[in-house]
């Protein structure tokens, strides 16, 4: 069975997990998901967690290429009054920062109890990253991106596509694991230096990423890969998005990093109630 271990105890992935996103941005992509004020940051948090989200993922910069990059101090300036807001609203929850600077892992981490750290970015950004998770001693989520969220669109060409994905997982992970990181978790980084057919194929070939042995985590929640496909919008792209996430769960997806987190769910609780096997 996969597990992560959260301040000493094993959270399991006997079934899928629910990861609900928290997007502290005014440039997030899907217009539904921004949320700035503090009234509605709680409210957000607290819609996850009634809808049976078990993860809060928070982040404070847009990974949309049409977003600006901020650097770590603008990051910072949004993130930290956020993550002490909802620490102190929901001191239980499992909380993950999306974020691809070390230091803003570290305070994340040391100031306010962030759990896990998931980083789009696989440590290509910061060069820091990986030794600092290392000495905070927790789980982290490891993305295929190439480029930064700006510029990955210019880096969809692949030798082998589905090969050399896999190659950048099993090299990194190996760096992580020599480091003393032994909790990774692997997202294959749907939408992130990949055209649409190459997403596609990605989903098709989800089994395949079992071979780490690590929880498998899934965000597709409203993507082009979607949108761009059917010819509609973000905000029309949630039947598309519950079609992929209960393919992703039937190919052994751990965890689902979603906008609505009660249909997801429902993915999950239908998915789960399949008998394969009869």
């Amino acid at each position: 069975m996969k597990t992560i271990n959260i301040n000493g105890q094993l959270v399991d992935f006997s079934t899928p997990r629910v990861m609900g996103i928290v997007n502290i941005t005014p440039d997030s992509f899907f217009s539904g998901s921004r949320t700035e004020a503090a009234n509605e940051i709680i409210e957000r948090c607290a819609r996850i967690i009634r809808e049976g989200g078990t993860i809060i993922d928070v982040g404070a910069q847009s990974s949309s290429p049409a977003s600006r990059f901020l650097d770590a101090k603008e990051e910072t300036e949004r993130l930290m009054p956020a993550l002490k807001l909802i620490r102190n609203e929901f001191p239980d929850t499992i909380l993950s920062v999306d974020t691809f600077y070390a230091d803003v892992a570290k305070e994340s981490v040391e100031e306010y109890g962030v759990n896990i750290i998931n980083d789009i970015s696989g440590g290509q950004i910061d060069e820091r990253m990986f030794p600092v998770v290392a000495q905070l001693n927790v789980p982290y989520i490891l993305m295929h991106m190439r480029g930064t969220p700006q510029t990955m669109q210019q880096f969809t060409h692949y030798d082998n596509f589905i090969q050399d994905i896999l190659y950048y997982f099993s090299e990194r992970k190996a760096k992580l694991n020599q480091l003393g990181v032994s909790d990774v978790i692997i997202d294959p980084g749907f939408g992130f230096s990949k055209t649409i057919s190459q997403n596609y194929e990605l989903m098709a070939y989800l089994k395949y990423f079992h071979i780490f042995e690590e929880p498998i985590l899934v965000g597709i929640s409203r993507k082009s890969m979607i949108y761009k496909l059917l010819g509609t919008t973000p905000e029309e792209s949630l039947n598309g998005t519950s079609v992929l996430n209960a393919v992703a769960l039937l190919s052994g997806a751990d965890i689902l990093r979603v906008h609505d987190v009660k249909e997801a769910v429902e993915c999950v609780k239908i998915i789960e109630n399949i008998a394969f096997d009869s």
